[in-house]
């Protein structure tokens, strides 16, 4: 079996090869005083640490020393802040919008709200981030590499990966736990060619919306990155720009089957009652949405996610990483039961309480919000549009 190169094994088993709630300091690396060291060694961090003698020295000769500055940081984000400031809610469903703004409270963030059957974007709040040109996704890239790995039968539902110093491992496990080794060699072994084709078909460096003003196509990359090559970008996302819509997209083609939806956010009621839904493209994952959902369910029942576990279940993958100062929270799921499935997606912005768990916590009470009014238990009326786009749709 291919191996990811001993340096890049070393670093991801550093970084914390077996919780999606890792920090990665990819470009911010300091030099710390021991005891913060030891503080951030623990919280999960791999850190460049001071020698004790040279703190010693520097104490002694009374040179000035800087304080202490936590890998990743100084956080130029607040992790605090009225999310809805700006925001457009005319065409909203309200009661979705109310749920997500009271379970994303007082932090900053952006949730994205759809129904994957249509793909229309019930509700965002704080569009301006939602509607800004991307993020690193962080370990919510590891749905679609896991994706293109059962695709490409290069990995099957029963085998495991050896992982040097963790023994074997499966998908359901590493989806699950968020194992950074398990999906960088899985990287490795695709390929970048491959592993870019799959990201693009599954609505990655385009937009996922159609005609939302303001909306932006991210950005991926097109060649490995120099900072730990495919490795890195298949674990973390790196030199990858993901926006909330494209998160959404792909979360609802994984709930209905293999469908992406072009998503549409309509802005009245005049817009709601004329709305059809449209098809981007059918993406032949029918078969391998069985094999990834138990990972996916797994990390909110005893995984990364477990602060979003409600009575039903959820289905759904936490990233956390830190980019250009700002430490960002990812989430991204869908409701695996009910009369109506919703996509909910959650991104926090900010310092360090910006974590993909803390995202999967505010995502899992916007579910139970809506579960406390019966949201879950009405279905949707049928319209002319919507009946003559289903059935344009499933003729095909």
């Amino acid at each position: 079996m291919n191996r990811v190169p001993l340096l890049a094994a070393v670093f991801f088993l550093l970084a914390g090869t077996s919780t999606g709630a890792t920090t990665v300091t990819r470009r911010h690396r300091h030099a710390v005083a021991p005891a913060a060291a030891h503080k951030t060694a623990v919280a999960g961090h791999a850190l460049a640490i001071q020698p004790a003698s040279a703190h010693k020295t520097a104490v002694q000769t009374k040179t000035p020393v800087a304080a202490p500055v936590i890998a990743g940081g100084p956080w130029t984000e607040p992790t605090y802040a009225d999310s809805t400031v700006g925001d457009n809610v005319d065409g909203d469903d309200l009661v979705v919008r109310r749920s997500a703004v009271d379970a994303l409270g007082s932090f900053n963030g952006s949730v994205v709200v759809a129904d994957p059957q249509t793909g229309r974007i019930l509700a965002i709040v704080n569009q301006k981030l939602a509607l800004s040109s991307g993020f690193q996704p962080c370990s919510t890239i590891k749905v679609s590499v896991a994706l293109a790995g059962l695709s490409e039968k290069t990995i099957q539902p029963a085998n495991k990966f050896r992982l040097a110093g963790l023994g074997k491992m499966d998908l359901t496990y590493a989806l699950a736990h968020s194992n950074n080794y398990y999906f960088a060699t899985l990287g490795e072994k695709l390929g970048f060619e491959k592993v870019a084709y799959y990201a693009h078909l599954f609505g990655y460096g385009e937009k996922a919306g159609l005609g939302i003003p303001g909306e932006q196509p991210g950005h991926y990359p097109a060649a490995p990155p120099h900072n730990g090559g495919v490795g890195m970008l298949t674990s973390f996302g790196e030199e990858i720009q993901q926006t909330p819509l494209q998160l959404a997209a792909l979360m609802s083609a994984v709930a209905n089957g293999g469908t992406l939806y072009y998503l549409q956010y309509p802005r009245s009621q005049a817009e709601i009652q004329s709305f059809v839904p449209r098809v981007k493209r059918r993406l032949d994952i029918g078969p391998l949405i069985p094999v990834i959902k138990p990972g996916m369910r797994g990390a909110v029942e005893f995984g990364t996610a477990h602060r979003a576990r409600e009575d039903g279940p959820i289905a759904g993958k936490t990233g956390t990483c830190s980019e250009n100062h700002t430490h960002l929270g990812w989430f991204g799921s869908f409701n695996d039961v009910g009369n109506r499935k919703l996509v909910v997606v959650v991104l926090l912005t900010g310092g360090r309480p910006a974590i993909g768990p803390l995202a999967a916590g505010i995502a899992g009470d916007v579910y139970r919000r809506l579960g406390e009014k019966n949201y879950f238990a009405s279905t949707e009326p049928m319209t002319p549009a919507s009946l003559v786009a289903s059935q344009i749709c499933c003729s095909r």
